[in-house]
């Protein structure tokens, strides 16, 4: 029975070396996703991923190198064109070759990265990103605000050690408005970006009564590292917050995400200091300008309402004048009308009181008493109803001629 030959681990792997370096020894262009990416020592090593679309399921993994002899060249021009580090997350373009190590087992080493494939998918997703708050109906809801008219009480979000908020708190306390900053500390570089701005940006939510507008500013530091302006949550709470939110980020590519859906975006924070100041200042020459205007506009109007005033009374004695012509008139025509109308009425009422002197002198009892009729009467009261009275009562009884008292029993 033959027997397997035995190696030993190191000749097994030596083996698989010299295997790959006859197999595989030319260079490769690869495209994968980053799952990390570290420096050490003038070296970059590399996590290479490749996910399932559909799933986001990982199908293959593998280590990569950059030795420090390609990654002095590699990092700077790459970092130049797209303006950031590598960092988890990044799609890549690697020229790599496969090296195995009897002690440290199997990598890809990497001799050339090419920025324009990491650029475009940058461009990619950011495009998805716009696109996304587009449909979402928030991309320009920054731009319908407006700056308070005294704009001057101002949430700033920085890094406190930033050389650019340093520059932007000076160039305002240099102004002669009394503006008022708070700071509200965040990471303006590396992956805690959007995450720390987020918290930022909730903790001025919490008092926005204190604020009249919100200033990001990162001024100072690399270039480098702006993937974390891009991202989705991070657009959303800007566009969809209730102050203007002015960024400074202090870069020259093209604008971030975070940039297109704030109320302005200026260069530098020191702009972003100078876009207040400016503010302020035509605010103030609006309101001497208006200033100046009022003792001319007091004069005008007074003039004017005296004018008006001096209309009024002229037009009020007028009508004054035509309403007593006019009822001078009325009282002519009802003169005229009722002198003719004054013996008729005399007459007809003549008539009417010899009537009901008539219908008086009918009525008198004197009348009654001379055709035989007699008036009975009990304390000064006709009596009418012989019920009425009682024994011992006093009655009298007029006549035509006298009276008579009688008792009754």
């Amino acid at each position: 029975m033959n027997r397997m030959q035995t190696f030993t681990l190191y000749e097994l792997n030596a083996l698989v070396r010299e295997a790959i370096e006859t197999e595989l020894s030319h260079e490769y262009w690869v495209e994968a996703e980053l799952s990390e990416a570290r420096e050490s020592r003038g070296h970059c090593y590399m996590e290479l991923i490749q996910k399932e679309e559909l799933s986001n399921t990982p199908i293959a993994r593998s280590s990569a190198k950059c030795w420090r002899s390609a990654w002095a060249i590699i990092q700077p021009h790459f970092e130049r064109v797209t303006g950031e580090r590598l960092h988890p997350g990044m799609k890549v373009r690697l020229k790599v070759y496969a090296q195995f190590h009897e002690a440290f087992g199997f990598s890809w080493i990497v001799t050339d990265i090419d920025p324009n494939y990491t650029l475009g998918d940058m461009a990619r997703r950011r495009q998805e990103v716009i696109a996304q708050l587009k449909r979402e109906g928030v991309f320009d809801l920054q731009r319908e605000l407006s700056l308070p008219l005294f704009c001057l009480r101002i949430a700033v979000i920085s890094s406190q050690t930033a050389a650019g908020y340093g520059d932007f708190c000076q160039q305002l306390s240099e102004s002669p408005f009394a503006f008022c900053t708070t700071l509200f500390p965040a990471v303006m570089q590396g992956e805690q970006i959007e995450e720390s701005i987020i918290s930022a940006l909730n903790a001025i939510y919490g008092q926005p009564d204190a604020f009249d507008c919100v200033v990001i500013i990162r001024g100072g530091g690399a270039t480098s590292d702006m993937s974390g302006f891009d991202t989705l949550p991070l657009a959303e709470n800007v566009a969809q917050f209730p102050l203007p939110i002015i960024t400074g980020i202090g870069h020259d590519r093209d604008e971030s995400v975070l940039d297109m859906v704030s109320f302005q975006r200026v260069k530098t924070p020191t702009a972003a200091a100078a876009l207040l100041i400016d503010h302020a200042q035509q605010v103030l020459n609006r309101l001497t300008a208006l200033a100046e205007r009022i003792p001319t506009l007091f004069s005008l109007a007074r003039t004017r309402s005296e004018a008006r005033l001096s209309q009024y009374e002229q037009r009020l004695a007028t009508a004054t004048m035509r309403h007593v012509d006019m009822a001078q008139n009325r009282i002519a025509l009802l003169r005229t009308r009722l002198l003719p109308l004054i013996p008729h009425l005399l007459e007809v009422h003549r008539h009417r009181l010899e009537l009901l002197g008539q219908r008086v002198a009918s009525l008198d009892p004197q009348l009654l008493l001379r055709r035989g009729y007699s008036i009975t009467t009990l304390n000064g009261k006709a009596v009418r109803n012989a019920a009425a009275l009682q024994s011992g009562d006093e009655i009298e009884t007029r006549l035509s001629e006298g009276t008579i008292k009688s008792v009754v029993k």
